[in-house]
């Protein structure tokens, strides 16, 4: 198996962060959109307005996918022996090394 050496330019090097991530796909690729949402609005009509910035749109082949969600949840298991269980969603949950530094 070939070994990726991934170069990282130094504007990237400090990642983005994102809270929100949607999914969605065409007959020819999956689009993950990573997200940081805003304060929630109302509308007039009462309903419930999360405003959300996109900060990075990240394009997968269809035979890509099957190896991402094992590298996902492998890393899952991995950072699950190291820090403890992952908390479901809707439960707040800080890293232990608190929380990410902007």
């Amino acid at each position: 198996m070939a070994q990726v050496q991934m170069q990282v330019p130094e504007e990237m090097q400090g990642g983005v962060y994102a809270n929100l991530a949607m999914v969605w796909h065409t007959p020819y690729e999956f689009t993950l959109d990573f997200a940081v949402t805003q304060p929630t609005a109302v509308d007039a009509d009462g309903n419930a307005l999360v405003p959300a910035t996109l900060v990075a749109r990240v394009k997968f082949p269809p035979t890509q996918l099957f190896q991402l969600m094992q590298a996902i949840n492998d890393n899952m298991g991995k950072y699950e022996s190291q820090f403890g269980a992952i908390s479901a969603p809707g439960t707040p949950s800080v890293p232990p090394d608190g929380p990410p530094q902007m």
